[in-house]
């Protein structure tokens, strides 16, 4: 059974990390008896004790334990994946990410990473967490660096690159069944080499069925678990890691290819940096730098006095991945 209790003994320094968390508008304060500040978060319960002790309860307290109190207070897994999650959680098993997604430019990337208590307990060590909790982009590429070397071939990578993801978007026009392919050819590049991992975990994105389809196309019949802030999980965390340093790199060699420097995201930055990079390259080239059904290419081509039509590229266009649905 999931742990839904927890007590550290803070410095003060992190008691005054916790207050200014604490004070924000996304918790409810609470009056608690011999407390500093209490409060309830999502599915928890913080109360931060005279004495410097923190006791977090609740069905979601490891979460914010995972996400909250460990990467902006304690800057470490000091608790542990052991005592977070449950034992499945160290037992041998591959976790599925992705990174991209919501990002205009550049690839999207689907990583799988495999884990048993020896590796756990060496991604512990390393803080392997959620890339989204890493500070920097420099970080979370020194930290795939480390990962690679513990996994060794234990790991995969997928990268679908803006032409491919553009031709498969436009057979299929969902975003799901796209990730849906890509974390089913993860998981299968990964069984090539630990055949015997028995249970693939990812977040859950959209129906479980729709990698569990594209898993049978391939005629695999690997267990597969899907579940909300999966990346708590360390083999999920490590293979967050793994994607986004893939995709970065990918990005950056992007834009290295066509002299201009690719913003991440989808801010008024990247419409600027689209809207330059149409009026260098024409408008059918931003397939090949971007993913075009974001509404930001409307926006882009509509200021530029073109319409969608003038995506359109010729047949003998280059597709940087010849992967198929």
């Amino acid at each position: 059974m999931k742990q839904t209790s927890f007590t550290i003994l803070l410095t003060t320094e992190q008691r005054g990390k916790i207050k200014q968390i604490l004070s924000n508008g996304n918790y409810r304060s609470r009056e608690i008896p011999h407390t500093e500040l209490a409060a309830e978060g999502r599915d928890c319960q913080i109360s931060l004790y005279n004495s410097g002790k923190l006791l977090v309860q609740g069905r979601g307290a490891a979460d914010w334990i995972t996400f909250v109190l460990e990467p902006e207070v304690l800057g470490a897994a000091r608790l542990g994946y052991e005592d977070l999650l449950d034992p499945e959680a160290i037992a041998p098993h591959m976790g599925v990410d992705e990174s991209g997604k919501g990002d205009f430019f550049g690839p999207l990337v689907v990583a799988a990473a495999y884990v048993d208590p020896q590796l756990a307990e060496a991604f512990r060590k390393l803080n392997v967490r959620d890339s989204k909790t890493i500070s920097s982009d420099r970080a979370a590429e020194q930290m795939a660096d480390d990962i690679r070397h513990l996994l060794g071939r234990r790991f995969s990578l997928v990268v679908i690159g803006p032409n491919t993801y553009n031709r498969l978007y436009a057979q299929i026009g969902n975003v799901n069944r796209l990730l849906a392919w890509g974390h089913a050819r993860a998981i299968e590049n990964l069984l090539a080499e630990v055949p015997e991992c028995p249970r693939a975990l990812s977040d859950q994105f959209g129906p479980k069925h729709r990698i569990e389809y594209a898993l049978k196309q391939r005629g695999l019949t690997i267990k597969l678990d899907q579940r909300h802030k999966a990346e708590s999980d360390p083999a999920v965390a490590a293979a967050s890691v793994l994607a986004r340093a893939g995709f970065l790199k990918g990005l950056r060699e992007l834009g290295q290819r066509h002299d201009v420097t690719l913003p991440k995201g989808a801010s008024d930055r990247v419409q600027d940096v689209a809207r330059q990079f149409v009026k260098k390259y024409g408008p059918a080239a931003l397939n090949t730098v971007a993913k075009c059904h974001f509404k930001t290419t409307d926006s882009v081509l509509g200021d530029l006095g073109f319409d969608r039509h003038a995506l359109i590229q010729s047949p003998t266009a280059q597709k940087d991945d010849e992967e198929t649905l």
